[in-house]
């Protein structure tokens, strides 16, 4: 398989897991319905959120004290368009980030056998790729909890995300911070959170 023929696969691949988890996102909207019938049937808030979600969007969360996004049914229906529309962008710099280090990781590999012509392209597409890295894992940590949690037995495909999510947001910190002190440690730091990233978005599909 040439590199093209690899290109329209992970085209393919990527257009087709878009759609999917777009559909999964739009599926809670029917909720609101059960909701409006049966108002003291589901709560309003998920039981199990992570830590950014609780401190900003919780029961006791920054935005229900101020009053900001009180917690009633109409405003829980605002979150989640700003949810739907968040996870959509960072779905979209997910994969961007994606081919930045792909790029990163072919010229990286010609600095690391002597070849330094291309040293400023490889540092700026790496301040590039940060950026967008740091902005999807933002949108990602801080958007409105879903209305519900899914609770499955086993491993999970959105639990191994997560875990896979803790060690590449590990590693590109450290692959940022060991830039320009350790060389070999970068490049093993580069590698570790393209493979853990990589393998994030692929078990999240399936």
């Amino acid at each position: 398989m040439n590199i093209f023929e690899r290109t329209n696969f992970f085209s393919i691949f990527f257009t087709f897991s878009f759609l999917f988890q777009t559909l999964s996102i739009f599926a809670q909207d029917d909720l609101f319905d059960i909701l409006r019938e049966e108002p003291n049937e589901i709560e309003l808030l998920p039981q199990k959120m992570i830590f950014t979600q609780r401190l900003l969007w919780g029961e006791n969360g920054l935005f229900r004290k101020t009053q900001l996004s009180p917690l009633t049914l109409e405003q829980r229906e605002k979150e989640l368009k700003i949810r739907r529309k968040m996870l959509k962008t960072h779905q979209v710099i997910g994969f961007v980030t994606l081919a930045g280090m792909i790029a990163q990781g072919i010229l990286g590999t010609k600095l690391y056998d002597g070849n330094y012509s291309k040293y400023e392209l490889h540092k700026t597409i790496g301040n590039l790729t940060s950026v967008s890295y740091f902005t999807g894992a933002g949108l990602s940590l801080f958007a409105p909890p879903p209305l519900i949690s899914k609770k499955t037995k086993g491993l999970s495909s959105d639990q191994a995300h997560k875990y896979l999510a803790t060690i590449h947001f590990s590693a590109m910190v450290a692959t940022n911070l060991l830039a320009e002190e350790n060389k070999k440690l970068h490049r093993a730091a580069a590698f570790s959170a393209f493979g853990s990233y990589a393998a994030a978005i692929i078990v999240f599909k399936f």
